[in-house]
């Protein structure tokens, strides 16, 4: 979700260069294989670090559109700043999905929200 907040916000919406590692990879090319296999190394902490800081500069992008327009206005990519945000919401909610079900299998707990202590960037 990390590299998906980097296209979304990053690419699509401001123009600008993608953070690292993402900076290094073509949507069109490394889309399919680079996420199945990126990760195998690093640590659950470094992983939520990368998405956490994508979060922000996604936050701050958006910021900075919202105080130039609305939700009409069209983004770089040639496409309303709503329908990126609609995108955005529903590439959420399928990884959201895929990894409750996951996670139900190994704790057994089933039900909605996170857990009252899950950090909220």
């Amino acid at each position: 979700m990390a590299w998906v907040e980097e296209l979304y916000f990053q690419d699509r919406l401001a123009g600008r260069q993608s953070m690292a590692p993402f900076d290094q990879l073509n949507p069109e090319k490394d889309w399919e294989d680079w996420p199945w296999s990126t990760a195998a190394g690093d640590t659950p902490d470094a992983l939520r670090t990368l998405w956490a800081d994508s979060v922000h500069r996604s936050r701050d992008a958006l910021t900075e559109a919202l105080s130039s327009g609305g939700l009409e206005q069209t983004t770089v990519s040639e496409m309303s700043l709503r329908r990126l945000l609609a995108d955005l919401i529903e590439e959420y909610a399928r990884h959201t999905g895929h990894a409750d079900l996951l996670r139900e299998h190994v704790d057994g707990v089933i039900g909605e929200g996170p857990p009252q202590d899950f950090p909220v960037p």
